[in-house]
């Protein structure tokens, strides 16, 4: 924990998310020289530095000074930044030490780790995980605390450290970029698990192969042998990953499991408060992780009880003349937006699209084309996504487009009528015309609520 110690510290990346303030804490708490540099200006950045006025950090915003990366002892990359990076290739040449937030918790961390990823419902499934384990106590014997963390909400995960134990388990949502980084330093984790793969992060990896070999890192990182066992779970309904179950299965000391949303009993659907298969298969992956912890099908029941919907997914924000708003800001692929469509019989009118990604929404199309009522199109991608649904020449959907968030909430609200679902469920990456998804979010709820005022 003293590694820090009088040492010059760069954190590359704040992020309008915040995503470096976990790394610069630790840093400032032990004993590091913290510098803080990023791209976004100091106005941009506002909210999160006001959070830091209490440590001593140095700022160097707006842009990148060669110079720090070469003269820093210790360079904490956030993940958002591309591993060919310029400034971490100068930093790389002069000998620094370079890691992440995340490389730096599996290294420290003294418990088990539960590491969940995937292109969908990674987020749910990492909080039903928790939610299941951190339910099951004291009742079972194999652990003392759960803790939540990692790319889930941006929680810390850095200033937990102080608080695990040795007989605790950590659950944390993990992105193929973090898994990247993982990769630098061949850190494992206890158990594996994949939710599912379809294209994501094109603009990142390049091809769907790159982002499928990013996400495979997370298994064949493990290291298992029978005096340290490991497990990995694979979507036994996905093409791509139960191959990956075949190819880890036969392993010496590594436990293999597939789950199956075909597999959640009738019981278990009364409980559980989310709708659409793809729900199913986030609870069938979660039950199987809190199977292989020892906990029982009963205690799994009565966890469920007490489960909430994450913010931003499929979360319903008001009912106004009949009308009901959801907020899935969190969806931004298409599979994602599929899955919520998929979940509502009522009809629905969808308010989708933003930053490009580089990825298809072909399939996407044909669902609204197909099942939505009206679609309601914004940011960067909308012309693509109507493109896509026009291919379906009888469909009798309604488009309009939408300049901005308002514009197509007031869009929406005049076209529903009692009885309908207005679904705010993009298929895309918000950073066209918001800082994240839960600013995208914050602004659609924010226009929902002063209409219902109006109203």
């Amino acid at each position: 924990m003293n590694r820090f110690g009088n040492k010059r510290v760069l954190i590359m990346g704040l992020g309008r998310f915040g995503g470096g303030k976990d790394s610069a804490v630790f840093a400032c708490r032990h004993g590091g020289k913290v510098t803080v540099t990023d791209l976004s200006r100091e106005d941009e950045l506002a909210g999160t530095i006001k959070s830091l006025e209490n440590f001593d950090i140095n700022y160097v915003l707006g842009k990148h000074d060669k110079k720090d990366f070469e003269n820093t002892d210790v360079l904490i990359v956030n993940p958002a930044v591309k591993p060919d990076n310029e400034f971490i290739a100068a930093a790389k040449k002069a000998g620094r030490v370079i890691t992440s937030q995340i490389e730096l918790f599996f290294e420290l961390c003294p418990c088990r780790i539960v590491a969940i990823t995937g292109a969908n419902g990674k987020s749910t499934t990492t909080a039903l995980t928790y939610h299941i384990l951190n339910n099951a106590r004291p009742n079972d014997g194999g652990y003392e605390n759960v803790w939540l963390g990692g790319n889930i909400g941006n929680l810390p995960l850095l200033e937990l450290l102080d608080k695990i134990g040795p007989d605790d388990i950590a659950v944390l949502e993990v992105s193929s970029f973090q898994i990247e980084q993982l990769a630098c330093s061949g850190r494992s984790c206890h158990a594996a698990l994949i939710t599912n793969l379809t294209a994501n992060h094109l603009d990142r990896h390049g091809s769907f192969e790159a982002y499928c070999g990013a996400k495979e890192k997370l298994f064949s990182m493990q290291k298992c042998d029978e005096s340290n066992p490991c497990v990995s779970i694979f979507n036994g309904e996905d093409e791509i990953t139960k191959g990956w179950f075949d190819k880890y299965g036969g392993e010496s000391g590594r436990k293999c499991f597939k789950f199956f949303a075909g597999d959640i009993t009738e019981e278990l659907k009364k409980h559980f408060v989310l709708a659409g298969k793809m729900n199913l298969s986030n609870l069938a992956a979660a039950r199987a992780i809190a199977m292989c912890f020892g906990i029982g099908y009963e205690t799994i029941v009565r966890a469920l009880d007490s489960f909430e919907a994450l913010p931003c997914r499929l979360e319903l924000i008001s009912e106004i003349g009949g009308v009901r708003w959801y907020n899935d800001s969190i969806s931004t692929t298409p599979v994602s937006t599929i899955g919520a469509i998929e979940a509502f019989d009522e009809p629905k009118i969808i308010i989708a699209g933003g930053y490009d990604k580089g990825l298809s929404f072909e399939e996407l199309g044909e669902a609204i084309a197909k099942r939505v009522k009206a679609a309601i199109l914004i940011g960067a991608t909308a012309s693509k996504i109507e493109d896509e649904i026009l291919k379906e020449t009888d469909s009798k959907i309604v488009i309009k487009k939408a300049v901005s968030m308002g514009q197509a909430v007031e869009l929406a609200e005049a076209t529903a009528v009692s009885g309908d679902v207005v679904l705010l469920s993009p298929a895309c990456a918000s950073y066209d015309m918001f800082e994240n998804f839960r600013h995208r979010a914050d602004v659609f709820i924010d226009h929902v609520k002063n209409m219902g005022k109006k109203l």
